[in-house]
């Protein structure tokens, strides 16, 4: 019995481009990390990272208004005592994740150029806080 050549070729074909795609796709994407003391260590590799990149986000920090009660004490006597910040922008604010990072925090990373980078987007931890 002869098979179709055509529907050969047509099959072995998309089985190449599957493959092909599979593996371009496979060093990209988020994932889950743990950092160490020493680097970054993703939930999907077996080795530490200690080359990765950590983002930093610029630009200008908007405050809302903002009243804070509480007691205080002035020579030796304890007063209520009312604070107010009306509302208030800062501009060229950056925030660097990177030195709020401890070992053990678990973060999300995205690997980029082509999977042979790694950037740490933010923190993450459970609804639970």
């Amino acid at each position: 019995m002869n098979k179709d050549p055509y529907g050969q070729l047509a099959s072995s074909l998309y089985a190449s481009m599957n493959k092909q795609t599979r593996q371009a796709m496979g060093g990209v994407g988020a994932v889950l990390g743990t950092i160490t003391s020493t680097g970054l260590k993703l939930d999907d590799f077996k080795h530490e990272l200690q080359d990765y990149m950590v983002a930093e986000l610029p630009g200008m920090l908007s405050l809302p208004r903002y009243t804070a009660k509480g007691t205080v004490t002035l020579g030796g006597q304890q007063q209520d005592m009312t604070f107010e910040a009306e509302e208030n922008e800062v501009e060229d604010t950056l925030l660097e994740l990177g030195k709020g990072l401890k070992p053990g925090d678990r973060v999300l990373a995205v690997r980029v150029n082509s999977g042979n980078d790694v950037v740490v987007v933010c923190k993450v931890v459970s609804s639970g806080g």
